[in-house]
């Protein structure tokens, strides 16, 4: 087999000798030959939208306006799903309180420490929790192809036409019942 170079031509760049050490060095960590080194090195400037001579610090306006992303999103956690339910939990637990303090005391009871969760436990949950909710999807996308299917176009007399759902009423509430 003939080497996969022989068909390409090749060109001499002059560089200074502790520049060129120092790319050999970076070329074998990183790739097969030179050429592929260097293509891989243009190929992620360009990628990445990115100049060597760009400042990646945070004076960067791209990287600030994703730092800036990413504080909005974590704000909008915090206020949408943190809070609420830290105030949901806080009165539930008010309300409890407030009755174990009305009411004579029970037996404690010792339910012992909860097991930590293994990290293969953890992720073997996620995945199955995943799966869930992709069947959960395919079972809502059936459901949503089949009443579009039982729908059809009525062109108006006056002005525009709509779609008229073709179903019983029981059909109707059986679909109201699902979701």
């Amino acid at each position: 087999m003939k080497d996969p170079y022989q068909k390409y031509r090749f060109s001499a760049i002059n560089i200074k000798k502790d520049v060129a050490m120092r790319f050999r060095n970076f070329s074998r960590l990183v790739s097969d030959s030179h050429t592929h080194t260097l293509e891989r090195v243009m190929d992620f400037f360009e990628w990445n939208d990115l100049s060597p001579n760009d400042d990646l610090g945070i004076n960067n306006n791209r990287t600030n306006k994703r730092i800036n992303a990413v504080i909005a999103i974590l704000k909008n956690i915090e206020k949408h799903q943190t809070l609420p339910t830290k105030a949901m939990l806080d009165t539930l637990f008010q309300v409890i309180s407030n009755m174990e303090n009305t009411e004579e005391k029970e037996e404690d009871f010792d339910f012992g420490s909860p097991e930590p969760l293994s990290r293969d436990n953890e992720l073997d949950h996620y995945r199955n929790r995943y799966e869930e909710m992709q069947q959960q999807l395919g079972n809502y996308k059936k459901r949503m192809l089949h009443l579009l299917e039982q729908m059809t176009f009525v062109k108006g007399t006056f002005g525009k036409g709509h779609y008229k759902l073709d179903m019983d009423k029981n059909e109707f509430e059986e679909l109201k019942k699902g979701l």
